[in-house]
């Protein structure tokens, strides 16, 4: 799996990271420095990222952070809309950063599990009209388009021709 880039919207960052004070205040949970570095390392990176990616790059970065804290904070940021967890077809759960990016849906390889995001107004066009049809306030949605990429298919269809 490619490697994430890195690069920290400061801004953005200090904003989540008041929003996450704020919650975790409300929680009556400690505000710790291995959060708050989980919560940097999160936002530094483009992409999807599994728990062991997170937690090894900050181990190569020299910060120390346990497995459990990287897992309990980022269910913490799960829970209050800051990260997204997705499931995308394996028993692997990749996250990806939420707060303040636009609403995306993916498209996943069967074969070598690329996940590509894709944007279309379309769709949420659907999702306004089946609101109305369906007399609900829609708050977010989840599409995830399952196939072979083109990578894979021509990787199958050399196999075949040789």
């Amino acid at each position: 799996m490619a490697v994430s880039e890195k690069h920290l919207d400061k801004e953005k960052y200090e904003e989540v990271k008041k929003i996450f004070t704020a919650y975790l205040e409300n929680k009556g949970l400690r505000k710790t420095s291995e959060r708050y570095a989980i919560l940097e390392e999160i936002y530094s990176r483009t992409g999807h990222f599994d728990v062991e990616q997170l937690y090894a790059g900050m181990k190569e970065q020299g910060l120390r952070v346990s497995r459990a804290t990287v897992y309990n904070t980022l269910d913490l940021l799960v829970e209050h809309g800051l990260v997204s967890r997705h499931q995308f077809g394996r028993n692997l759960a990749q996250y990806e950063k939420s707060y303040g990016y636009r609403q995306h849906d993916h498209v996943i390889c069967t074969e070598c599990h690329k996940v590509v995001e894709f944007c279309d107004p379309r769709i949420h066009g659907i999702q306004t009209m089946v609101g109305e049809l369906l007399n609900f306030h829609i708050l977010h949605h989840s599409l995830n388009l399952y196939g072979v990429c083109g990578d894979c298919r021509a990787q199958a269809a050399a196999l075949q021709t040789s």
